[in-house]
């Protein structure tokens, strides 16, 4: 199909929150097919495994018909070339963000000249909120419910009950 337009949109997930799902609802109303792609970091240490990672993802995206979850252990663009993607979707909520997502973006145009980055900003209500915070929260036994989806709010109180 010459007018499918397929775009990624790697990261750690760990967990999904609201933030990265109102990101991906924008991205899916752009995009025919969109990759939402577990990437797995090697100097992170996740709350979540690899396999509940993707579980939450999927559940939480599952009302979206044209989004697809899976992980990868390689490189972003080279899972962009594999699912024939062009676009690599990044979340940019402040500027601090966008100093180190503009390296990244130069890097894999370096590499692969026909994957282009683009940015999308999230709803202004989720600008503050990323899953580290909301883990900590977690942690101290407060309500994650505003900025999570609900499976991801229950297995966030289950991972700190134990």
């Amino acid at each position: 199909m010459e007018n499918t337009r397929i775009a990624i949109y790697p990261g750690s997930f760990d967990p999904i929150t609201n933030g990265h799902v109102d990101v991906i609802e924008r991205a899916a109303q752009m995009f025919n097919q969109i990759y939402v792609v577990i990437a797995i970091n090697s100097k992170k240490v996740s709350l979540f495994s690899e396999e509940e990672r993707l579980l939450l993802a999927k559940e939480s995206l599952k009302h979206l018909p044209n989004v697809a979850v899976s992980a990868s252990h390689k490189l972003t663009v080279d899972f962009a070339r594999e699912v024939s993607a062009n676009i690599i979707i990044r979340g940019i909520r402040a500027i601090s963000d966008f100093e180190y997502e503009f390296q990244i973006a130069l890097m894999n145009r370096k590499i692969e000249p026909d994957v282009h980055t683009i940015f999308l900003l999230p709803n202004e209500k989720y600008t503050y909120l990323n899953s580290s915070i909301v883990k900590e929260l977690a942690k101290y036994n407060e309500d994650v419910s505003d900025f999570v989806p609900k499976v991801v709010a229950e297995e966030l109180k289950k991972k700190y009950r134990q």
